[in-house]
């Protein structure tokens, strides 16, 4: 440990403001010397990472980290690796946060070291998923094909994915990040549909509610964590009808489940709003819920929010336990998808709310998933 580096690591907690030390690191890595910056993350985890670390160790870490992902320069991915690969640095959420960063700032010939070099294993599954969602054929990435093939990581929860894009994942909405922050968008809010007015025509059968603890686990995956770690909550229900319901009734029909977030809609300072949409949308909204998060947590990055939002779709789209994401597709294509939202009380119409509803091709299992949260 350099004497500098002693330096800011004895005297950071004292710090009122930390862009002193961003300016000592940015100056060094601009000089080349990108082992600094992971020194210092490394000699700044070691004594300040614990359960609760300071609000300075947290800020320069992660100024280090984007640091080293984000700006160009020989080595600065290798240092970035060993920055993250540490003993005293390692986390399964840092991985997850270091292969976004890398692979949304990297080409996957830069990538490659982290199949050969100082890497954890998540790491690696992280970024084969974040890249392959930026359209990369990994299983053809000279140094990443062999590991993305192996058999060895099968077992992996993220093994369940394909290593290529589907047509559904065209587009997928992935944060942009630079020194200063990172951005994305947000496809939520008001629907593009109309207030539904009640008429009385449309046919509605009836409808028993068949959820289980298991089914609203695996429907709510892409939001689970709104709950956990913000402010927010959801509601995840299914529901076996006595007689094919009509796509066009499908309105009618969500009013008539007693869903706690729709309670009161349906009335005039209560509008309902129902759109259809497709698969690719649907899943598009569960993807960025679960891979941003709510107001107050950061998601779970690219690859576990592309877990997440297969798993919902599939339990929306009321695929067997066991079925490929090829089948799961397949299936999604069958039904027929909805968004919806309305004024309730429910809904804390800030910026997070989510209505989804998936009807199945027979007409006869329609599955709900609302979501809201506030800052």
């Amino acid at each position: 440990m350099t004497e500098r580096i002693q330096e800011i690591v004895a005297g950071l907690h004292e710090l009122k403001d930390v862009t002193s030390v961003w300016a000592v690191a940015d100056e060094r890595v601009a000089r080349g010397d990108a082992a600094f910056a992971a020194d210092l993350g490394v000699a700044l985890a070691r004594e300040y990472g614990h359960a609760e670390p300071l609000w300075q160790y947290r800020r320069v870490f992660d100024h280090l980290l984007r640091l080293l992902a984000t700006t160009a320069g020989p080595g600065n991915v290798t240092e970035a690796l060993r920055l993250v690969s540490s003993p005293e640095a390692a986390g399964r959420k840092r991985d997850r946060y270091a292969a976004s960063l890398l692979a949304s700032c990297r080409r996957p010939e830069e990538l490659a070291v982290a199949f050969s070099g100082h890497a954890s294993e998540e790491l690696r599954a992280c970024l084969v998923h974040e890249l392959a969602l930026r359209g990369v054929a990994v299983d053809e990435e000279p140094g990443i094909a062999r590991w993305a093939r192996s058999p060895h990581w099968r077992y992996h929860p993220l093994g369940w994915l394909p290593l290529t894009r589907s047509g559904m994942e065209d587009g997928a909405d992935l944060p942009s990040y630079s020194l200063s922050g990172s951005s994305h968008s947000m496809p939520y809010g008001p629907s593009d549909g109309r207030p539904y007015g009640q008429t009385g025509g449309a046919r509605v059968p009836s409808a028993a509610e068949v959820t289980t603890p298991q089914s609203a686990a695996a429907l709510s995956s892409a939001v689970a964590d709104w709950a956990e770690e913000s402010n927010g909550l959801f509601e995840a229900r299914v529901y076996d009808l006595a007689g094919p319901l009509d796509a066009g009734a499908v309105p009618a029909a969500l009013l008539t489940l007693g869903l706690e977030s729709l309670a009161g809609a349906g009335r005039k300072k209560a509008a309902l709003s129902v759109a259809a949409c497709s698969p690719a949308q649907a899943w598009r909204v569960l993807f960025v819920a679960a891979s941003t998060g709510g107001a107050y947590n950061s998601g779970s990055h690219g690859a576990y929010g592309r877990l997440a939002a297969w798993q919902s779709l599939a339990a929306l789209a009321g695929v067997a336990d066991g079925a490929d994401a090829r089948e799961v597709e397949a299936r999604g294509h069958e039904c027929a998808w909805f968004k919806f939202d309305a004024r309730t009380d429910w809904f804390e119409q800030v910026a997070w709310d989510i209505g989804l509803a998936a009807l199945s091709p027979d007409g006869r299992r329609l599955a709900v998933l609302a979501a809201t949260d506030t800052d």
